[in-house]
């Protein structure tokens, strides 16, 4: 950045909200989908074992079952590839947590082997961008399985365990859903894209716009990475064709899309049902966006397609990335959890570790909203179990049925608020003891939750605000030039008299991702404390600059049409 950027004075420590972080939203439209797939991949290991009579070792399937929560949102060739490296991750950080257990039983060491692995899982986890739920499930599985008695011996028959359960999970997300609607993560996403974008024109602002442009851009990703295409995918790529060209005209007055607010919604609610996607009218230059896009999907099927996957990961973990900051939050939270929980006597150190892992989002404002929620919902949770346990404790079939009903109820409720979900996830965590055969006290159980509880959320978020992210800010400066060198390809491929429609279709989408990834940087260095000024006016000035630019770049596509004075870029 040059020294003449404009930095907008902010204060070092911001305030933070109450009410906002406990509000209800609406849940996602795809809810069911993990709540359903979790309870399946659950369901048959669970009851294989009562069969066997061996619900001790629920703790080992239940790992693998737990994988069945990802993925959902992915097309399913990436899918495919997704849940098994989760299984293979999962399968992976187990072992290390059990070989440790068997070879130790030093609390010391257990806690700093618990929290070098929730910082590795943390680090991973927001590299990849594999989530919702992301890491707090690796770090609750392992956490877990440190503090469990262990022998060298029963490590590879626990791993087996582990991976057959894997199994089941990949083939409920990923064989099972398939076989029913090849295209549904596709349609999904379209569905989205035509949402914002009628959101979009019918209020435009930056929140509007942005929203729009993520989820285009996230659509255009689903299409990219979905396969072969196929006679409804080809409608799909036609519909996000659409949804970017109203995205497009609403940066500008005075325009003209082929498709407005109504009709996007429409195309919408039809591209969700389970009728054919509809078809909308040919756009001008629509074949040649398609065969932009057969390009790039053949691209990335390439070996250096995959490289570029892989230098994108590389990237994230290399020193100096913003990753490395909340991972060291991580470590150092969870470390100071585990060890104030020793140090107390507290018989399970595991459960304030996994609370202070599960506080840490991307920035301190958001860490913030995760402790009152976590909080909030695990001190109701131990309520809810009180209130079971009684009922669970009638025999191993009712057992299993309210660990299967905690475990549906609480994807149900945590896309509404994290706090609502909590309160389904403390129970379900505290009723997977009972599996184990010993009869704890109820007053025990529930003392000893409620302590590790306040005790991970405080020394959780004392990390968060003592350990600094100052690369937040770089990240802007970063984007802001990447944002900057992708508007300046597309403009010369704007000055070119005859451009090659694949070429100005790929340099739109480069342009739209590049927006995406500025305006996430600055909301994450908004919330974050102890930082030096942002160039706020620069930020705002560049997201208005390259919709302008996005805008010409459909115009000069036939797909909008602008009013003279509107034709700046």
């Amino acid at each position: 950045m040059s020294d003449t950027t404009t930095r907008t004075r902010q204060p070092l420590v911001r305030g933070l909200p109450l009410a906002g972080a406990l509000r209800l939203v609406r849940p996602s439209d795809t809810w069911f989908k993990p709540a359903l797939s979790v309870v399946v991949a659950s369901a048959v290991p669970n009851l294989l074992l009562f069969a066997a009579g061996r619900l001790d070792l629920v703790m080992y399937t239940m790992a693998g079952s737990l994988c069945a929560l990802y993925g959902h949102s992915l097309p399913y060739a990436r899918r495919a590839r997704a849940v098994a490296g989760v299984v293979l991750g999962m399968l992976a950080g187990l072992a290390v947590s059990l070989v440790t257990a068997s070879l130790t039983g030093s609390t010391a060491v257990l806690v700093a082997v618990a929290a070098l692995l929730a910082a590795a899982q943390k680090t991973l986890c927001d590299a990849t961008r594999i989530g919702p739920p992301g890491h707090v499930i690796f770090t609750f599985v392992t956490s877990a399985a440190l503090f469990a008695p262990q022998h060298l011996g029963q490590i590879p028959g626990h791993l087996a365990l582990t991976l057959a359960a894997g199994a089941v999970s990949w083939l409920v997300t990923v064989v099972g859903p398939a076989l029913i609607r090849r295209e549904g993560p596709e349609r999904r996403a379209t569905a989205r894209a035509l949402d914002a974008t009628a959101a979009c024109c019918a209020d435009p602002g930056p929140r509007t716009r942005h929203a729009a442009a993520a989820a285009v851009h996230t659509a255009w990703q689903c299409l990219l990475a979905s396969g072969r295409p196929t006679p409804v995918r080809r409608a799909l790529e036609r519909l996000v064709v659409h949804a970017e060209a109203a995205l497009a005209g609403s940066a500008l007055p005075g325009h003209t899309a082929a498709a407005g607010p109504a009709q996007l919604r429409a195309w919408a609610i039809a591209t969700r049902a389970r009728g054919p996607v509809p078809t909308p009218p040919p756009a001008p230059g629509t074949a040649d966006e398609l065969f932009g896009i057969d390009a790039e999907r053949a691209e990335r099927r390439t070996a250096g397609g995959r490289g570029d996957a892989r230098r994108t990961l590389l990237r994230a973990l290399a020193p100096g990335s913003p990753l490395l900051p909340v991972a060291a939050r991580t470590l150092i939270g969870c470390a100071l959890a585990g060890y104030l929980c020793a140090a107390l006597g507290v018989g399970r150190p595991y459960w304030a570790i996994v609370t202070a892992a599960s506080l840490y989002q991307a920035n301190v404002t958001l860490s913030w909203n995760r402790t009152l929620q976590r909080t909030l919902g695990n001190l109701l949770g131990v309520l809810v179990f009180a209130a079971v346990l009684p009922l669970t404790r009638t025999g191993p079939l009712a057992l299993i049925a309210c660990v299967l009903f905690f475990s549906f109820a609480a994807e149900a409720l945590i896309t509404r608020n994290y706090w609502l979900g909590s309160v389904a996830v403390t129970p379900m965590a505290l009723l997977v003891l009972e599996f184990g055969g010993t009869v704890h006290p109820a007053g025990e159980l529930i003392g000893d939750r409620v302590l590790d509880t306040l005790l991970g959320a405080f020394t959780g978020f004392l990390a968060a605000v003592l350990v600094t992210n100052r690369r937040a800010a770089g990240r802007v400066e970063k984007a802001l030039a990447a944002t900057g060198r992708a508007r300046a390809h597309a403009l010369r491929i704007l000055a070119d008299p005859a451009p090659a429609p694949a070429c100005l279709d790929r340099a739109r989408r480069g342009l739209t991702g590049s927006l995406v990834e500025l305006r996430e940087a600055g909301d994450t260095a908004a919330g974050e404390w102890w930082q030096r000024a942002l160039p706020e006016r620069e930020l705002l000035a560049a997201e208005q600059a390259g919709h302008r630019t996005l805008a010409a770049t459909a115009q000069r596509q036939g797909l909008i049409a602008l009013a003279p004075e509107n034709g700046a870029v």
